[in-house]
């Protein structure tokens, strides 16, 4: 056994059981000595969820899903957006790329809502797919649409609608110059304005930063992903991308005209 190896193994070890080690007396080498060693060597292979550093202060095992590289924390754009919180999104809703049969032409974009997901169709029948939080019961909408543009850190203006029901609202109407780009903007990061027929819907695909909302009908009638989500899909989609969206037989929605898109 190499030097530092052994220093390694006396710094970890009772300092009266080695002290009887270095003395070089077997006759001093105890059996609480043999005990002690052998409970060391044991406890040395517990590496798999038991050893101390997966254990909480509980001394339970940390069961904190760890964050994957692609909802780490980042500088964009003149702000920071904060690392997700992935213990509040169901890892089923995390961005991955999947096998996905459809008839739709590569490039479009489909909002599966019932399931929650939104997929981005690659060559190879294949697809991104991204959680998503859809709009709550009445606010919900289907039918085939284009993506116009996009923008990012966006201002938010809310419709008229909206600050009719939400007088408080009106102080980022239009008029007075919409809300401030900024992680507080409900638009996050980036928004996509979706058009029909060259008319605004009013809807948008656009970021946020709360997470618990993913994978849930909360919105009013937008399609909300993570802010790390919406910028790699505002990266991977050009303007005039097709988007259909699948309406929850659950829910009313509002159907948008079912004549053709062209891109």
């Amino acid at each position: 056994m190499r030097a530092a190896s052994v220093l390694r193994l006396l710094s970890s070890i009772p300092s009266d059981i080695a002290a009887d080690l270095l003395s070089g007396d077997s006759s001093k080498i105890s059996r609480r000595a043999l005990l002690g060693l052998s409970a060391f060597a044991l406890s040395g292979c517990v590496t798999d969820g038991n050893s101390p550093s997966s254990l909480s202060s509980a001394g339970y095992p940390d069961t904190s899903p760890t964050v994957p590289p692609m909802y780490r924390a980042l500088s964009d754009g003149g702000f920071q957006i904060p690392e997700v919180d992935v213990s509040q999104v169901e890892r089923r809703y995390w961005r991955r790329d999947v096998d996905y049969t459809s008839s739709e032409d590569v490039g479009t974009l489909i909002v599966d809502t019932p399931a929650k997901y939104l997929y981005h169709v690659l060559p190879g029948q294949r697809a991104t797919r991204y959680g998503i939080g859809v709009g709550r019961e009445g606010f919900e909408w289907s039918g085939r649409a284009l993506v116009a543009y996009g923008r990012a850190w966006p201002r938010w203006v809310p419709p008229d609608s909206m600050i009719q029901r939400q007088p408080e609202l009106k102080r980022y109407s239009i008029v007075n110059g919409g809300m401030q780009p900024g992680l507080r903007n409900p638009l996050g990061a980036r928004a996509l304005y979706i058009h029909d027929h060259g008319r605004d819907t009013l809807y948008r695909l656009h970021g946020t930063s709360e997470p618990g909302s993913i994978g849930k009908a909360v919105s009013s009638g937008c399609i909300r992903l993570l802010n790390q989500d919406v910028i790699h899909l505002y990266n991977n989609v050009r303007n005039g991308t097709k988007i259909v969206v699948i309406p929850d037989p659950a829910m009313s929605s509002l159907t948008l005209p079912s004549s053709p898109i062209k891109s």
